[in-house]
């Protein structure tokens, strides 16, 4: 009987409680500018931090006596010749010393350099300005097909991705190939050419297919702006310059 009394209760208080049901869903934008105020808790203690880390990104590493800008040149400029000439000089030792191969040649993305080098002292800030992104630097075996695919890409999108001076490639006033060199010999059918890329191109962005199927792939453990930077701070004045390096001829 006492049961029975208690899931009498128990039936009654339920039926009595209300039951809500959601039906209609309201949102608004809050747009985060200026005009936003700042929580001066939260900026007293972010203080001393945002402090050590505004010294160590404007700390001089390196200076440049001019502008150097991814809008320079036709099909190679001075900043993608010496973002490319940095990943060579730098990565090549490691590999040779982790797998007793050498590099050939670099690779990267015009896309990829994100701003221009200021006339003026270069500091940490510079380098992640320039490359902002956590690419690191991979390196991939290709044979002399997925090379000339490589150039064919080149051809069709004419523009200054930055390749290393280890590689010649010369277009006529058509974008036809007319020479190619590497490392001051001609491509070798027979041979696997080591090309150092980073791993989003190697992945296949700017549709940078050639680079699958492959002889290998091989990593360093190296980010692109941890190159810039260790690069940067072993020269005491950046003097990169367009060259011939990938280059069109005109027909005047």
């Amino acid at each position: 009987m006492k049961q029975f009394v208690l899931c009498f209760i128990c039936l009654a208080v339920f039926s009595c409680q209300k039951q809500y049901y959601v039906n209609k869903i309201e949102g608004e934008r809050l747009e985060i500018n200026r005009d936003l105020e700042s929580d001066s808790t939260v900026d007293a203690f972010i203080a001393p931090y945002r402090k050590h880390l505004n010294a160590s990104l404007d700390s001089i590493i390196s200076f440049a006596p001019a502008t150097y800008s991814k809008k320079d040149g036709d099909l190679n400029t001075a900043i993608g010749n010496l973002m490319a000439d940095a990943v060579y000089q730098e990565c090549n030792p490691i590999f040779k010393k982790r797998y007793n191969k050498t590099i050939d040649f670099v690779l990267l993305n015009h896309g990829g350099i994100r701003a221009e080098i200021p006339k003026g002292p270069v500091t940490l800030r510079t380098a992640y300005e320039v490359m902002p992104f956590e690419n690191a630097v991979v390196i991939v075996g290709l044979k002399a097909d997925a090379i000339l695919k490589m150039v064919e890409y080149l051809s069709e999108v004419k523009r200054a991705h930055p390749l290393s001076k280890q590689i010649n490639i010369t277009f006529n006033s058509s974008y036809e190939l007319e020479q190619l060199t590497i490392k001051g010999a001609p491509l070798d059918m027979d041979k696997t050419y080591y090309v150092a890329t980073n791993d989003y191109l190697y992945n296949g962005g700017d549709k940078m297919v050639f680079f699958k199927p492959n002889e290998g792939v091989f990593d360093v453990d190296y980010k692109i702006r941890n190159v810039l930077i260790d690069h940067f701070k072993k020269i005491d004045t950046l003097r990169p310059k367009i060259d011939d390096r990938f280059i069109r001829k005109v027909l005047k």
